[in-house]
């Protein structure tokens, strides 16, 4: 899949389009999400244009993955989610029901968050 210069994201990196910024670094930035499934529900995205994680973990430079991967973790220090725990998620492609095609993490926390998905039945 070829990346959308005019998806969401790539407009909120260029300014078209406002977030509430939580965190940025030269290769991420960190944003709450309009439409939080947990106390904590931040979106950090790559500035570059990747599409998926497959994408950015192939295409992306060192200081690209180490930036994103320090931002992740600096937003869950600083929103306090580190002692008791949080989830990262990341969607891709349609069975993964990826809704904007710029890779993307969800970070969640602030409560208990359940189990991850339900077991398989044998």
């Amino acid at each position: 899949m070829a990346y959308d210069n005019e998806n969401i994201f790539a407009k909120i990196l260029r300014g078209e389009i406002s977030c509430d910024k939580v965190y940025e670094n030269d290769h991420a930035l960190a944003f709450k999400d309009i439409n939080p499934q947990a106390p904590v529900h931040i979106l950090v995205i790559p500035k570059g244009p990747y599409v998926s994680y497959a994408d950015f973990g192939q295409q992306a430079s060192d200081a690209e993955l180490a930036g994103f991967m320090r931002a992740v973790g600096e937003v869950a220090k600083q929103l306090g989610v580190t002692e008791r725990g949080s989830r990262i998620l990341s969607n891709q492609g349609e069975d993964g029901h990826q809704e904007v095609p710029h890779f993307h993490v969800h970070l969640f926390g602030g409560k208990d968050l359940g189990r991850m998905i339900k077991p398989i039945d044998k």
